[in-house]
């Protein structure tokens, strides 16, 4: 089995609550999937920290995938997401899954990062 790498935004609540979900479903099954927080790691794969919070990268056979389909690639080795993988792989499917995390979701949950940012900026300021 092939390692796979993921690059997500550890600054996120839904985003860590999301990944922690993964990691912990992938170390009771043994797969080799190792997670890393866009905050420590983000320049380690050659992405600038704020594009790496975007949306979530992973490193899978010597490639960078990003966004849904690097979702797939996760899930497609998880065994309790491979239903999943397999239901959002399907030709008609897959096109519109794409374009729901590239503009509905990354956006959202990248505005939300920022609008937390702001926040923590402002509160610092007063």
């Amino acid at each position: 089995m092939v390692k796979i790498e993921v690059l997500f935004n550890d600054e996120c609540p839904i985003c860590s609550f999301e990944i922690k979900h993964y990691d912990k479903a992938a170390q009771k099954a043994g797969l080799p999937l190792q997670f890393d927080g866009v905050s420590r790691s983000a320049k380690d794969w050659g992405i600038d920290p704020e594009t790496a919070a975007k949306r979530i990268h992973i490193r899978h056979d010597g490639e960078l995938i990003d966004g849904m389909p690097a979702f797939i690639i996760i899930w497609s080795q998880i065994p309790q997401y491979q239903w999943l993988a397999r239901l959002l792989s399907r030709p008609v499917i897959r096109p519109l899954t794409v374009k729901l995390y590239d503009y509905v979701a990354a956006p959202l949950l990248y505005a939300m990062h920022k609008r937390r940012q702001r926040r923590a900026i402002s509160q610092r300021n007063n």
